[in-house]
C-alpha cells in the first residue's frame, strides 16, 4: 500500500478534476443499477399489464444518456488525471537521475536507467490511467448493483453474497505472485535495454570483432527469458477470471434455487425476481473487469517499487542549506589535505594533496595511469566531494557555496568529447540562453573551427548527429573548445584534450587550447609531456599522493626523479622531442 498511496499523492494536485471524475462515476453506477430496476416494470406492467409503456420507455432511453455521459466523463477525466500524474511522476524521476553525482552513473547501468524511465513508467502509466479509472467506476456499479439486490429481498441478497468471500483468497495469493513474477519481467527488460545500449552504441567494436551473431544470440537468449516471463505472468493474469466466474456461477445458481421459491409462495413477482436476477448478471461483468484491474495494478505497484527506490536514492553531492553565491575566482584555488576514497573501494585514491593554483596559472597534472590525475580535477567542479580536507576558492570552501555558481566559473574539455545529436550552433552554445551570430563566429574562430564549419552542408545549422558521429575526432574537439571558449570562464580542466588525436589534429587542437588557455586559469591533465612545457608547475602524482612538484625544467634535471622517468620513457618511444625553453 506504500507505493499506491505514493502514486495517490502524484494525483493530489489534480484532485478537482480526480472528484469530477468520482462524481461521473457515482452517475454511472445509479444509473447501471437503475435500469436494471426498470427490468421490473417492464416485465410486470408494460407486458403482462400493458401500462406505463411511453414512461418507462423514456426512463431507459433518459437513463441510457445519462449512463453515456457519466461513462465519457469519467473516462476522460481519470485518464487526464492519470496522464498528468504519470507525466510528473516521469519528468520527476528524470530530473532525480540527471541531478545525482558522477558516482550514482558508475553504479547505475545505463539501460536500467533507461528501463525505468520508459518500461516502468509506461506500467504505472496503463495502471494509473485505465486501470485505476476502471477499479472506480466497476466499483460504483457494483454498489449501485449490490444496494438494488439489498432492496429487493436484503435475505437474497446476502444468501448471493456468501460466495464472494470463495474468492477473495485465491486473488491475494495470485496477486503476490504476479508481483513477484512481474518483478523478474522488469529484470529482463532491463537486461534486454542494457544489450540494446551497449551493442548499438558499440556497434564500430561490434563489427571490427565480428561478434554480431554472438550478440544476437545473446539479445535472443534476453527475449526468449522476457518471453518466458511473460508467460508466467500471463498465466497467473488468466486464472483470475475462471475463478471468479465459477464464484458467480455458485452465487447464480443459489439465488435460482432460494428465489424460485419465494415466487411460489408469493414473496416476490416475477418482475422482481428477473429484475433481481438481471442486476446479479450485470455484477458479473465489473467484477470480471476488477480481477483484470487487480492484475493490472500489481504490475504498477512493482514498477512503482522500483521507480520510488530510484526517486529515494539521496543524492550524494549536495548545497549546503545556507549556500552562497561564489564570487569569480580573483587570488588563487587551494587544496588543503584534500584525500578521496570511492565508494567500492578501501584505497584511497587521492592522499593530503596539497597545492595552489595562482589565479592566471597554468598548472598541470601528470602521472601514470590510474594516479589520481582525474579524479583531483573531479574535485573541483564537485563531481565528488573529497573524503577529507577541503578545496578554496580564495579562502572559501567550495561546499559552502552554490553548485550553479561553482560550475558556472568552470570550462571543462575532456579526452572524450560530449556532442549532443543537434546542430553545430546549438552544440556550442550549450547551457547559454541568447548568444549572437558574431559571438558564435568569434568563438568558432578562436577554436580553429570556423574553416570547417562554414564547409559544413549548412554551416553553423548543420547537425552532427548522435555524440558528433558525422564529425572527426579533431572537429568535435574543437567545437568543445569553441563551447568552452563561448562560456569564457574564469577557470579550465583540460583532461587529456590531445592524447587521442594524429598530429595534424593536435596541432590544429593545440593552437586552439592556446587561445582558450589565455589569461585563464588551468588545470591540465596531460598525457603527453611535450604539451605542459610551458606549465607555471607541474604536479607529479603517483598512488594518489603528490611526488613532485616543479617547472619542466627544474623537474627534468632531477636524475631518478618520477618525471624524469617519464620524459625520458616517453621519448624513448619515438616522440619527437621538443625544443628547449628559452
Amino acid at each position: 500500500m506504500k507505493e499506491f498511496r505514493r502514486l495517490l499523492a502524484h494525483a493530489w494536485p489534480y484532485r478537482i478534476r480526480f472528484a469530477l471524475a468520482c462524481l461521473a462515476m457515482a452517475g454511472f453506477g445509479v444509473t447501471s443499477a437503475g435500469l436494471a430496476y426498470l427490468i421490473k416494470p417492464v416485465f410486470d406492467d408494460v407486458l403482462i399489464a400493458n401500462v406505463n409503456l411511453g414512461r418507462v420507455a423514456g426512463l431507459i432511453i433518459i437513463l441510457y444518456l445519462v449512463k453515456g455521459l457519466s461513462s465519457y466523463f469519467a473516462t476522460y477525466l481519470m485518464s487526464w488525471v492519470g496522464q498528468r500524474t504519470v507525466m510528473d511522476l516521469r519528468n520527476g524521476l528524470y530530473e532525480s537521475v540527471i541531478r545525482q553525482s558522477v558516482g550514482f552513473f558508475k553504479k547505475k547501468e545505463t539501460g536500467t536507467l533507461i528501463s525505468h524511465i520508459t518500461n516502468d513508467v509506461e506500467k504505472i502509466q496503463l495502471a494509473v490511467s485505465s486501470a485505476f479509472g476502471d477499479l472506480l467506476m466497476q466499483s460504483f456499479a457494483l454498489i449501485g448493483y449490490a444496494a438494488l439486490l439489498l432492496y429487493y429481498d436484503w435475505r437474497l441478497a446476502l444468501f448471493c453474497f456468501v460466495t464472494a468471500p470463495l474468492a477473495v483468497y485465491p486473488l491475494v495469493t495470485l496477486g503476490r505472485k504476479l508481483r513477484r513474477r512481474t518483478d523478474t519481467g522488469l529484470e529482463r527488460w532491463r537486461d534486454i535495454t542494457n544489450i540494446l545500449h551497449e551493442t548499438i552504441s558499440g556497434s564500430r567494436i561490434v563489427k571490427a570483432f565480428r561478434m554480431e551473431a554472438f550478440e544476437t544470440k545473446r539479445f535472443v537468449g534476453a527475449t526468449d527469458e522476457l518471453f518466458r516471463t511473460n508467460m508466467r505472468i500471463t498465466r497467473v493474469i488468466s486464472m483470475m477470471p475462471p475463478i471468479m466466474e465459477l464464484v458467480g456461477g455458485v452465487g447464480i445458481a443459489a439465488a435460482i434455487w432460494y428465489g424460485s421459491g419465494r415466487i411460489g409462495s408469493g414473496s416476490m413477482t416475477p418482475g422482481e425476481f428477473t429484475s433481481f436476477m438481471a442486476a446479479l448478471f450485470m455484477m458479473y461483468m465489473p467484477v470480471k473487469k476488477l480481477s483484470r484491474v487487480n492484475a493490472t495494478l500489481q504490475q504498477a505497484l512493482s514498477a512503482a517499487a522500483r521507480i520510488f527506490a530510484v526517486l529515494d536514492t539521496p543524492f550524494e553531492i549536495q548545497e549546503a542549506p545556507d549556500a552562497v553565491e561564489l564570487p569569480a575566482l580573483e587570488r588563487k584555488i587551494e587544496f588543503r589535505d584534500v584525500e578521496f576514497i570511492y565508494h567500492d573501494s578501501d584505497v584511497p585514491a587521492l592522499r593530503r594533496m596539497n597545492l595552489e593554483v595562482r589565479a592566471g596559472q597554468l598548472v598541470a597534472l601528470v602521472g601514470t595511469s590510474g594516479a589520481g590525475k582525474s579524479t583531483l580535477a573531479s574535485l573541483v567542479p564537485r563531481f565528488y566531494d573529497p573524503s577529507a580536507g577541503a578545496i578554496l576558492f580564495d579562502g572559501v570552501d567550495i561546499r559552502s557555496g552554490t553548485l550553479s555558481s561553482l560550475r558556472g566559473q568552470i570550462g571543462l574539455v575532456t579526452q572524450e568529447t560530449i556532442l549532443f545529436n543537434d546542430s553545430v550552433r546549438n552544440n556550442i552554445a550549450y547551457g547559454l540562453s541568447s548568444v549572437s551570430d558574431g559571438d558564435l563566429i568569434r568563438a568558432a574562430e578562436a577554436a580553429c573551427a570556423l574553416d570547417f564549419i562554414e564547409a559544413l552542408p549548412e554551416s553553423f545549422d548543420t547537425v552532427i548527429g548522435e555524440k558528433g558521429e558525422r564529425l572527426s575526432g579533431g572537429q568535435r574537439q574543437r567545437i568543445a573548445i569553441a563551447r568552452a571558449i563561448l562560456k569564457n570562464p574564469p577557470l579550465l580542466i583540460l583532461d587529456e584534450a590531445t592524447s587521442s588525436l594524429d598530429a595534424e589534429s593536435e596541432a590544429l587542437v593545440q593552437r586552439a587550447l592556446e587561445n582558450l588557455m589565455h589569461n585563464r586559469t588551468t588545470l591540465v591533465i596531460a598525457h603527453r609531456l611535450s604539451t605542459i612545457r610551458k606549465a607555471d608547475q607541474i604536479m607529479v602524482i603517483e598512488d594518489g599522493s603528490v611526488q613532485e612538484l616543479g617547472t619542466h625544467d627544474e623537474l627534468v634535471q632531477h636524475p631518478g626523479g618520477v618525471y624524469r622517468r617519464l620524459y625520458e620513457l616517453q621519448f624513448s618511444l619515438g616522440e619527437p622531442e621538443p625544443v628547449p625553453s628559452e
